[in-house]
């Protein structure tokens, strides 16, 4: 794998984030097509495509930030720890989830004065990101 940076560090699974995303839109917007030209015989089972779409539609969306959910509350809970063990206390509570997700990716040598100056100056997780010398890989989220 190679070594994770800054422009590198997103990630996106083709058969998840685009043959997916795609087959359900084409389900979605066929099935529309398919009831705006269904015969009066038909519109129930023309209506019942359409409601499947939005079915799966719905299915893709929560199925996705259910997972971010959970996984931004265990990055929450392993940076708190991290500050912790570093500190000797808590991660500053004006620091906001998308801050805390971000500085995920400082190493220990510069997260406590990152963390401060991201409370601080209220830097946007971009900013955070970017302000980072030596990136802390996390190959594990999607």
């Amino acid at each position: 794998m190679q070594e994770q940076h800054f422009k590198n560090h997103t990630r996106l699974v083709a058969g998840y984030h685009g043959f997916t995303f795609l087959l359900i839109l084409s389900l979605l917007v066929g099935s529309f097509i398919n009831l705006a030209h269904s015969a009066s015989e038909n519109l129930y089972s023309a209506s019942l495509i359409c409601v499947v779409a939005v079915i799966f539609v719905m299915m893709f969306w929560f199925t996705r930030s259910f997972a971010l959910k959970a996984q931004d509350r265990a990055i929450r809970a392993e940076e708190n720890l991290r500050h912790f063990i570093l500190t000797n206390k808590p991660l500053p509570s004006t620091l906001r989830l998308s801050q805390i997700i971000a500085l995920r990716f400082a190493s220990d040598d510069e997260f406590v004065e990152l963390a401060a100056k991201a409370a601080a100056e209220k830097m946007r997780a971009k900013e955070i990101k970017q302000a980072i010398v030596k990136w802390k890989a996390d190959y594990n989220r999607v």
